[in-house]
């Protein structure tokens, strides 16, 4: 079956450049496109889309906001942000929203049409340039203060639980590939984030991004 995608931009022409891309696709259906994040919402509920692409500022409701709402009356809608910034902020902010994926708008030609099929399978993408620039800034961090990378002092079962959840994978997912009761698997968890000092799936997902542990 035809993975079916929901673009959501503001500009006319980004649109079309994006409906051109993915129409040559096999497997690929666009099955509507909106203008301003409002309308993205709607359709997102009327069109039944797999995937939804759509702008970080986006009129009326942005992005961010756009994305939340999506998520929340859908929780099986991947969504992929597009966007002009590269900073943190704004992929963190665009993780908690519940986004999937982020892309650089620059590189969207490059990396749509994989980012669309990873996020459809069930994992994040984000543009290449997203996680050099995270590993770099990361590591300047911890030159600056003279820290050391904890990820050595994961055991190997918490990597396992960390590259799982932060592919997306739930709590009772992840325990059932690991085998393991939930319980046991909300004490790696538990462990995991203390010894990186993260704070939420948000900051999971970001880590995993930056260490390269996922695209």
């Amino acid at each position: 079956m035809s993975i079916r995608v929901l673009l959501a931009d503001d500009h006319g022409v980004v649109r079309k450049g994006l409906r051109f891309l993915l129409d040559r696709q096999p497997g690929v259906e666009i099955v509507g496109e909106a203008a301003d994040g409002r309308e993205a919402v709607r359709l997102a509920e009327a069109a039944d889309p797999d995937i939804v692409v759509i702008d970080i500022a986006m009129p009326l409701l942005n992005g961010i906001e756009a994305t939340a709402q999506i998520v929340r009356r859908s929780p099986k809608v991947g969504v992929i942000i597009l966007s002009m910034h590269s900073d943190e902020d704004y992929l963190l902010s665009a993780l908690n929203a519940g986004a999937k994926g982020y892309l650089l708008k620059d590189s969207a030609e490059e990396d749509l049409v994989r980012a669309i099929q990873a996020v459809h399978k069930g994992t994040p993408f984000f543009s290449p340039e997203i996680a050099k620039t995270m590993l770099e800034d990361y590591m300047r961090f911890l030159q600056q203060r003279n820290l050391q990378d904890s990820y050595d002092l994961l055991t190997e079962r918490e990597k396992e639980v960390l590259q799982l959840l932060a592919e997306g994978k739930s709590n009772k997912e992840a325990a059932t590939i690991l085998d393991v009761s939930v319980n046991t698997l909300d004490t790696h968890r538990t462990h995991l984030m203390q010894k990186l000092d993260l704070h939420n799936t948000a900051e999971i997902v970001l880590y995993a991004v930056r260490k390269k542990i996922i695209a």
